[in-house]
């Protein structure tokens, strides 16, 4: 019978991104986000850190595996959703986590999103130039 591993999960959004992250103890520092290597889903360097964050500011970086499934919205989205799905994921792992990320503004969903069009607008607020003859 195969063996299980024990694992936190959690799950963040971020615009139109959705994020679900499972941490494995015991691991080696592995990050797999939609069955590919950090580095290689997030080329930018800046998401990259931006992912890292809650790992860094509880200080677990090499002491789990990241599995991540990430969708929806662009890329600097994505990396939004992920980061709050792992600092969800390390509360669960260790309620301790909480001040020290809660300090650094990692488990408040940022909840901005793109607003509507408006009719009779070109988008959102921007007006057709007004013409005088």
């Amino acid at each position: 019978m195969a063996e299980t591993r024990v694992y936190y999960e959690g799950v963040g959004r971020r615009k139109e991104a959705t994020a679900r992250v499972r941490l494995y103890p015991d691991g080696q520092g592995n990050f797999v986000a939609n069955n590919k290597p950090l580095e290689e889903y997030f080329s930018r360097i800046t998401d990259q850190a931006y992912v890292g964050q809650p790992l860094q500011v509880t200080g677990t970086e090499g002491r789990f595996d990241v599995s991540v499934q990430v969708s929806g919205g662009g890329v600097t989205g994505q990396a939004g959703a992920v980061r709050l799905a792992i600092a969800r994921a390390l509360l669960k792992a260790d309620p301790d986590y909480c001040q020290r990320l809660r300090q650094h503004g990692m488990l408040t969903r940022d909840a901005r999103v793109k607003e509507r069009k408006k009719p009779g607008l070109k988008r959102a607020r921007k007006a057709p130039q007004y013409t005088k003859r």
